[in-house]
């Protein structure tokens, strides 16, 4: 190096020395000329081992080939940034951001200020994010696996379509996120079928949980054969007792059919009316008498349930309020009155058919996915 180059060299090391960055100096042959004591800091190795030396003598021969393509970049382009690292004299390797510019000295011979800055913690955090981001999807994974096994459960819940005897049961369960909090059932219990729709409020996993306990709950009353408000007086102190919570309440609907299907018991609290139509005609609506259930001792009325006695032919419907409470573009709601008039109109198909026809002049009249669960059972009697 010619007494020209040097003394250029000479008078920017004091710049370069008071630099937070670790710095060389190459030649036209990548041969290191100068070298900061943040950067023979930051490699390891003193002065008299770099200096003089091209730039690849301190690189495993695995990654020679990228650091020399990186080079030719930057005598193409004039300049150059990347990531790389720097070896150390215990076998690691410090990661780096590597900031490269192609000079030219007053006598015309090029040179290459390169620049190394650490950037081990940043790589330390990326990795920990990194980690971390894989663990987030692992267990994203597993809650979305237990949800669906959790949807599967719910859906065990939802009320079955049957043909018992001669009377038909026809039913729909739709939940409007992957768990919902409606459940119901359909069971012969002796000389009678026993219906029921329930609407826990809210959604997702908590109402989920306590739909599946209700419902165990209920099936064990209908098997000790107790009357539906007795099963109804049961099942608040269970909420408000046994779960310990005022977070959870409850609307729900209970329908007993005789065999013969001419006498039906109904009792509801808080639910939307259930509904009994011959075909072509209008449907009477039978309200609940009783309370929503799980928030106050006395919810069920004092005659909670009803009796209608059923024409050949009648239909019964009950409900959960992701029937009515829907809305369409411009925010009416469909209401029971709605309901009730797609019933009348319904009524004179075949029971599959209109489930079927309920189902889809509701979808129709809804603005937009459902955002509520929705459940129905229509039940036929001889």
């Amino acid at each position: 190096m010619g007494e020209t180059h040097r003394e250029w060299i000479d008078e920017v090391a004091g710049i370069l020395e008071t630099l937070n960055q670790g710095v060389i100096i190459n030649d036209d042959c990548n041969r290191v000329v100068f070298a900061n004591e943040i950067f023979l800091r930051m490699i390891g190795r003193p002065a008299e081992q770099i200096l003089g030396r091209p730039v690849t003598d301190w690189f495993p021969p695995e990654d020679i080939p990228d650091l020399k393509k990186k080079i030719e970049q930057r005598h193409m382009d004039g300049q150059g940034q990347y990531e790389f690292f720097l070896p150390q004299p215990n076998g690691g390797r410090m990661p780096i951001l590597v900031t490269s510019r192609q000079i030219e000295d007053l006598d015309g011979g090029l040179y290459a200020v390169v620049t190394a800055t650490d950037i081990s913690e940043q790589k330390r955090a990326e990795n920990a994010v990194r980690e971390a981001n894989l663990l987030l999807e692992k267990r994203a994974r597993e809650i979305e696996e237990d949800l669906q096994l959790a949807a599967n459960v719910q859906q065990s819940l939802a009320p079955k379509s049957v043909q018992w005897g001669k009377i038909g049961v026809e039913t729909y369960y739709q939940a409007a996120r992957t768990i919902g909090g409606d459940f119901g059932l359909v069971t012969p219990s002796n000389d009678s079928i026993n219906i029921m729709v329930c609407d826990i409020s809210g959604h997702g996993i908590g109402s989920a949980l306590v739909a599946n306990r209700i419902y165990t709950e209920t099936m064990a009353q209908i098997r000790r054969g107790v009357d539906l408000p007795e099963l109804f007086h049961h099942l608040n102190r269970f909420v408000m007792q046994g779960l310990g919570t005022s977070v959870f309440f409850f609307t729900v609907a209970a329908a007993r059919i005789d065999e013969g299907g001419r006498r039906l018991e109904f009792a509801g609290a808080g639910h939307p009316p259930a509904m009994v139509v011959h075909p072509g005609g209008t449907p009477q609506l039978i309200e609940s008498r009783s309370a929503v259930l799980g928030l106050l001792p006395d919810a069920v009325d004092a005659e909670a349930s009803t009796e209608i006695e059923l024409e050949p032919g009648d239909r019964v419907l009950i409900y959960t309020d992701g029937f009515t409470e829907t809305f369409n573009a411009q925010r009416d709601m469909l209401g029971v009155e709605g309901l009730s008039e797609i019933v009348r109109e319904t009524s004179k198909l075949p029971l599959p058919q209109m489930r079927q026809e309920m189902v889809e002049r509701v979808a129709a009249y809804r603005s937009g996915p459902a955002d509520d669960d929705m459940s129905l059972v229509v039940v036929e009697v001889p």
